[in-house]
């Protein structure tokens, strides 16, 4: 299989790509039956595996309030800061991620109330063969940019050449793999995705982000960029001031409004986001009433922080939401491009050395529980399965790519006795230590005379506790663990620049895994600046298990080649894990509501911002 990451890299000059996307666009439309005879069926949504679950005549999505009154002022809240207006380029780090859905959209809408499906929205309609070889985008007629302009192929192909080229990395990827994309007329374009080998693949390209073609500057498309962008979507920025504050307001005449899968969404008149440096600052800002709404991520704040009186008069409503997302990974993850970590023994022992017990009791008031896999609660995760078939067959070709524990599935986080230190479990931490060659020296660890001394790099008093605790339980066996924060901008420098030992990482699960395992994980994201792999993670194994999950044609090869990838990386120790809690807690104005359905699948419980709740003093339209 030809692997994506290996055009990833190949960039083109701007003016090459200008005169490309304009050669494109004068290209004379390409007869629908002659470039493919044997059409396919034309519907109204995509899925990856079987039929999307609502039909094509669903008058709006479950999880939306079509009968929600539109008006009011939104105030929110987000950590960090921002330095440009653009989130699709190599530098999509630097932009606030809030306006792809409400300023900047895409061809079609992915649910969040389905593991993987997407409906009708730029585009009105698509085709796809039953090889998922072709797929065609039929565009609405009515589809306009806020400016009035209507959205055509020729902004879908330009989009296409752009993102290919100087895109986000996932971007990247998977649109050089596409053989060919064409104009059928000025409301169609078909991709060729002979030989990609990827089912995802047409639902990557549905999720593609439609630019305007006229207003986008192409020479500029790489760089930290204000220009406020021209969008299709239902709000337009009304004011940006980088790192501080970002404004956006509703368009009154959004040509999507009354489209089923647009309908109950985007209630609020106005929007104002507000940058704090930190989760501390955001908490703050809720209790003073300077923001309407806060995910809360801290068991010791959401146990005994919320009793301040705007709770207690009722102003803030405290809401626990329990939808049926799997559960991802969060933990201490190591950078292997660092030496001092290249012996997996290494990473091991330290891993050990984490004291969930203690830390859930004495930090968490016992709200937590241990995360045991990459896909957690879900059909693909590998622990306390033993591995089928299909996954020996795959991992066989890699010999002590998976220990025998982790492939039988009794592999588990070693458990403490809840005493804070527990001398068993520091024992065999040191036997496995020696082992590997290390030596305690005046009370240091180290192995030919070089120390284990390392930094985690941390953000906020949150993770500093935590960084602490664990670095006095590395201290016990002669590790040197030191915890440092960083400013929000330093922190997120550092880690595009993978300029950190270690430091507390996060995956959010996706429904079904897919694309972004090769951005997290693959050999081809492993020196590539702003990549996501944190870990520094590349082998033959990994690669294989990304590239089984990609080619995958039904659900049961997809679990397979999904758990064989847990398997290589438990092995591997990468991140040392830390706790889940199976729930969203969140904070909220009394004056705002939202529909009584709760998305199965969100990546965030209500999205950036809040896309289906209402104001309760604005007036039915």
């Amino acid at each position: 299989m030809l692997r994506a990451g290996h055009a990833v890299g190949r960039m083109i000059g701007a003016a090459r790509l200008a005169a490309l996307i304009h050669v494109i666009a004068v290209l004379p439309p390409v007869p629908a039956l002659a470039e493919n005879p044997l059409q396919a069926p034309v519907t109204h949504g995509l899925a990856l595996y079987g039929e999307p679950a609502l039909r094509k005549d669903f008058d709006h999505l479950p999880y939306a309030n079509p009968e929600a009154p539109k008006g009011g002022r939104l105030r929110l809240g987000q950590r960090g800061g921002f330095a440009s207006l653009n989130p699709f380029n190599a530098r999509f780090g630097d932009a606030p991620q809030l306006i792809i859905g409400n300023v900047l959209q895409s061809l079609m809408l992915r649910s969040q109330d389905e593991p993987y499906s997407f409906y009708p929205l730029i585009a009105e309609s698509v085709e796809l063969d039953e090889a998922r070889q072709r797929v065609t985008f039929h565009i609405d007629p009515r589809a306009r940019f806020s400016d009035k302009t209507p959205i055509l192929a020729s902004d879908v192909l330009f989009s296409f050449e752009l993102l290919k080229s100087k895109g986000r990395p996932n971007h990247r990827a998977i649109f050089a793999l596409v053989k060919s994309a064409v104009a059928l007329d000025d409301h169609a374009v078909r991709f060729d995705l002979t030989g990609v080998q990827d089912r995802e693949a047409p639902l990557i390209l549905a999720a593609m982000p439609v630019l305007s073609k006229r207003t986008t500057k192409v020479e500029r498309f790489d760089d930290l960029d204000m220009t406020i962008p021209l969008g299709s979507g239902p709000y337009v920025i009304s004011e940006a001031k980088a790192g501080a504050r970002l404004v956006l307001s509703r368009d009154p005449d959004y040509w999507a409004r009354d489209i089923p899968s647009q309908r109950g969404f985007y209630n609020f008149d106005e929007i104002d986001v507000d940058y704090y440096r930190d989760g501390a600052a955001l908490f703050e800002a809720l209790k003073a009433g300077l923001i309407d709404y806060r995910e809360e991520t801290s068991a010791a704040r959401w146990s005994t922080g919320y009793d301040f009186p705007a709770v207690r008069n009722g102003a803030i409503v405290k809401e626990t939401l329990r939808p049926g997302r799997p559960t991802g990974m969060e933990g201490f993850v190591f950078n292997l491009r660092k030496g001092i970590f290249r012996d997996v023994r290494l990473r091991e022992a330290i891993a050990m050395m984490y004291d969930f017990e203690w830390i859930n009791a004495n930090f968490y008031s016992g709200l937590y529980v241990r995360t045991e896999s990459y896909f957690g609660e879900s059909d693909y995760s590998s622990v306390g399965r033993p591995a089928s078939a299909a996954e020996r067959v795959l991992l066989s070709k890699y010999p002590g790519a998976v220990r025998d524990d982790v492939l039988e599935g009794r592999w588990r986080p070693v458990q403490h006795d809840g005493s804070g230190r527990d001398r068993t479990v520091a024992k065999r931490a040191q036997a496995l230590l020696g082992d590997a060659g290390y030596v305690v020296v005046d009370g240091r660890l180290e192995k030919n005379g070089v120390p284990v001394v390392f930094e985690i790099m941390i953000r906020d008093r949150d993770e500093e506790r935590l960084a602490l605790n664990f670095a006095a339980a590395l201290k016990r066996i002669g590790i040197e663990a030191n915890p440092r924060i960083y400013d929000e901008v330093q922190y997120q420098r550092r880690r595009q620049r993978f300029e950190y030992d270690m430091m507390i990482g996060q995956w959010l699960a996706y429904a079904v895994p897919g694309q972004e395992q090769m951005h997290r994980w693959s050999a081809a994201s492993l020196d590539r600046e702003d990549s996501l792999n944190l870990a520094g993670a590349a082998s033959p194994a990994i690669d294989a298990a990304i590239d089984a999950l990609l080619a995958s044609r039904t659900k049961p090869d997809s679990i397979s080649a999904a758990r064989a990838l847990d398997r290589i990386l438990l092995s591997g120790f990468y991140f040392v894990p830390l706790q889940h809690v199976n729930a969203i807690w969140c904070a909220h104005s009394a004056a705002i509501r939202h529909p009584a359905h709760t998305p199965l699948f969100p990546m965030f419980p209500y999205g950036f911002t809040l896309e289906n709740w209402w104001s309760e003093k604005a007036r039915p339209q």
